[in-house]
């Protein structure tokens, strides 16, 4: 009789593979958390994406007007340059030709 039950309670004396075996080095720092939620999102910040929708017109406005001098200056520089540079090859092309 005292053979029969250790028998049945062998399997739950064993130990448990919560993963998978290759992996428990890796899990085997894990701290139970005991059902603690960790990540959720607050009831306050249900919209967080709403005031920057909201804002962003005005945002992209002020960016746009604040920085136009620099991008606007160096785009330009490059179109000034690129049309310079294929009138400088045309007329090299028109005095080279037979």
């Amino acid at each position: 009789m005292l053979r029969s039950a250790i028998a049945r309670s062998r399997p739950l004396m064993a130990p448990r593979y919560d993963v998978a075996p290759f992996m428990v080095k890796w899990w085997k720092a894990r701290v139970p958390n005991d059902g603690q939620i960790t990540r959720t999102l607050s009831p306050y910040e249900q919209q967080a994406i709403m005031p920057w929708l909201r804002s962003f017109p005005k945002r992209f406005y002020d960016k746009f007007t604040g920085s136009f001098l620099y991008w606007g200056g160096a785009g330009a520089v490059v179109i000034g340059t690129a049309v310079a540079s294929d009138a400088a090859d045309a007329a090299e092309d028109f005095s080279h030709r037979f």
